[in-house]
């Protein structure tokens, strides 16, 4: 008989310490999807976005975005704000689990269950996130990452509404490049590109001065 899809449960003990179904399953790193970035290449992890940034492109509020960081549920990962005049910086891995955690508490996953979902993304590479899709019953998150492990979720009853991780990174390649951005290591600053109007504007303006 051959083995039936399993999909990952993403749930919290009794004693507040993760909780994996025996279901598990282990995903191995894929390529990257074609498309899913606009050079087909993983964004810079080194390349950083101020907080003001991350909330406009994750759609969050500034007080949400301080709140879940100071509560460690998303930190930034390139630089935090130790001391006064720092600025925190987040990457694109940080700004698409924030916008996965924003979804999450809009379909009205407790904060609670979200930080586990939230620990196990954290472990997994940009690629590995593009093959996820999550699931929620309205208290457990399911993770899959086949549309057998879908299918097998769906006919247990147990998936209510689903996000597709690769879905949220389109959304978010489309939007960040919108925004300025800062690299951890010193380099230069990743200017905001500036768009057509703009660049006639200046040219006009040259023109009359």
């Amino acid at each position: 008989m051959s083995e039936q899809p399993r999909q990952e449960q993403l749930n919290l003990a009794e004693n507040g310490s993760p909780a994996t179904s025996d279901r598990s399953v282990t995903v191995a790193s894929a390529p990257v999807q074609p498309g899913l970035f606009p050079d087909d290449s993983v964004p810079d992890e080194l390349v950083g976005y101020r907080g003001p940034s991350a909330c406009q492109i994750a759609g969050i509020t500034y007080r949400q975005l301080d709140y879940w960081a100071r509560t460690s549920l998303v930190v930034p990962s390139i630089r935090s704000a130790a001391g006064s005049g720092s600025q925190r910086l987040y990457s694109f891995k940080d700004i698409l689990v924030l916008k996965i955690v924003k979804r999450l508490l809009d379909t009205g996953i407790s904060l609670h269950n979200i930080r586990v979902a939230v620990d196990h993304l954290r472990q997994r590479g940009v690629q590995d996130l593009a093959n996820i899709t999550l699931f929620s019953d309205g208290t457990t998150v399911y993770e899959c990452t086949s549309a057998e492990e879908v299918v097998d979720l769906l006919q247990g009853g147990q998936g209510v509404f689903g996000i597709a991780v690769s879905g949220a990174m389109r959304e978010l390649t489309g939007v960040i490049a919108d925004f300025p951005g800062e690299r951890a290591d010193g380099g230069e600053s990743i200017a905001e590109p500036e768009d057509e109007l703009a660049s006639r504007r200046k040219h006009r303006d040259r023109k009359i001065g």
